[in-house]
């Protein structure tokens, strides 16, 4: 019924064989751990990744607290600024505006505004353009403090203790119709007056635009600016 194996030899050779099937099993085995092991380290390290960046999408957005338009012209019709008060979401850590995008369809089409220091380190001396933002080019937009002071690259950094306002020209695309080369003047070192050119188009009465603010972090927020049918008087200001 059972067989017994007298044989010296026969029986070292059934040892070996099940050494080397044991040293097999014990090597498939140490290489599938470690691929397990490098899949789950890969797998977490990217958990956190994505983890983070949803975290961001969420936290590092940006508020929009008021949207203001500074009346230029109330017999044409036409707003002299445009300007958007933002602040730090709950959570955000800093948010560098400067890194910000807006992307932007307007009246005369659609534009992503990328941030400018222009104002800030322009050595005009005019303050009305200063403030009527005339000397913001199209596709851009620029940042001021709570003392109506332009900041350079670096300076506009929203927290939790600071917020800004972005200040955008009205009257450069895609808002209005003036492209860069007709609000920039080769033969003046300052920014011309947009609304003094004869046939510039500035945003106003009845006019809708969307914006999309993006923060470096990618985070949106969106906003539709709709500009009162009426204004009643140069400067003031009107909710948008």
């Amino acid at each position: 019924m059972f067989e017994f194996i007298n044989n010296s030899e026969d029986r070292g050779q059934v040892g070996i064989g099940t050494l080397i099937v044991f040293i097999a099993m014990v090597l498939v085995a140490a290489i599938a751990a470690g691929v397990l092991i490098n899949t789950a380290g890969f797998l977490q390290s990217q958990a956190e990744a994505t983890g983070q960046e949803s975290t961001d999408l969420v936290s590092e957005r940006i508020d929009v607290t008021s949207e203001v338009g500074i009346v230029g012209n109330n017999s044409t019709g036409e707003l002299k600024s445009i300007k958007i008060s933002v602040s730090g979401a709950a959570g955000a850590d800093q948010i560098d505006l400067s890194e910000t995008t807006i992307q932007a369809v307007g009246p005369n089409g659609q534009a992503n505004l990328v941030f400018t220091d222009e104002p800030a380190n322009s050595s005009t001396t005019d303050t009305a353009d200063i403030t009527n933002a005339s000397q913001i080019n199209a596709s851009t937009f620029a940042v001021q403090d709570t003392n109506g002071e332009f900041q350079p690259a670096g300076d506009a950094v929203l927290d939790r203790d600071t917020d800004y306002t972005i200040v955008i020209n009205p009257a450069a695309q895609p808002f209005g119709n003036l492209t860069a080369d007709e609000i920039y003047s080769s033969t003046n070192t300052a920014y011309t007056y947009a609304h003094k050119e004869s046939d510039a188009v500035a945003f106003g009465e009845s006019d809708t635009s969307s914006l999309e603010i993006v923060s470096p972090a990618s985070a949106t927020t969106s906003l539709e600016l709709t500009s009162p049918d009426l204004y009643s008087e140069n400067g003031e200001a009107v909710r948008l």
